[in-house]
């Protein structure tokens, strides 16, 4: 691969930053990389109470060697800006690493870039994937080809450390890993809905619920566009 890398993070109102903030700071201290952070126009971008401004023009930005899309409460509504997801798509057919963290995955679909390949995402969100034609994978961190995506929102620290390897090597991987002290040891055992308890699962699942159909609604009209 070329030097520097060029890596692009495209990000939208109602991204979740630790989607793409977590493996941007691994990201940045990888040796000869150029990581841009990118929304359509370069307007400022809201996520969970923090504003991201100083950003790149997706529309602008010709190519890339890794794309990298995030996920968050505003991707399916990312979905319905035909030039946001025409953007994704030229970027992703020219670049050799297609990825994404979280729901991330949903708008690589939208975008035409899964057909037929094992993909995972958030686990509340994951038979979304399904009406694009990806295949829904259960794993932390998946790859199909030169499709490399991660499970929820933490996931995206293990994604990028497998990427960061398949980049640069298990050995530049494992210094950064070791720099940024990424030793986790979570004090409870309730990440996954298979790990925690039945309360738990529930009490999110609740939580969820009035936003089920919505997205459900946004990913149908996205399907249907592609299918166009």
């Amino acid at each position: 691969m070329a030097h520097p890398i060029t890596i692009v993070i495209p990000i939208y109102n109602g991204v979740t930053h630790l989607d793409f903030t977590g493996p941007h700071q691994f990201l940045s201290r990888l040796p000869d990389a150029k990581v841009i952070v990118a929304s359509m126009g370069g307007k400022d971008v809201g996520a969970d109470g923090l504003v991201f401004s100083g950003l790149a023009d997706l529309s602008t930005i010709e190519r890339c060697d890794v794309l990298c899309v995030p996920g968050g409460s505003g991707c399916t509504r990312a979905l319905q800006d035909e030039a946001f997801v025409l953007a994704i798509r030229h970027l992703g057919l020219s670049a050799q690493y297609i990825t994404s963290v979280c729901t991330g995955s949903l708008i690589l679909g939208a975008a035409g870039l899964l057909k037929g390949k094992r993909v995972a995402c958030h686990w509340a969100w994951r038979d979304m994937l399904l009406p694009f034609g990806a295949i829904p994978n259960t794993d932390r961190v998946v790859r199909d080809g030169n499709i490399l995506t991660g499970g929820g929102v933490t996931a995206g620290i293990d994604f990028v450390l497998t990427l960061i390897a398949e980049l640069q090597g298990d050995e530049v991987a494992q210094r950064i890993q070791l720099m940024l002290e990424y030793a986790p040891a979570p004090p409870f055992n309730s990440g996954r809905p298979e790990t925690a308890s039945q309360k738990t699962v529930d009490a999110v699942r609740s939580w969820m619920q009035p936003f089920v159909q919505q997205r459900h609604d946004e990913i149908a009209l996205a399907a249907a566009r592609l299918a166009e």
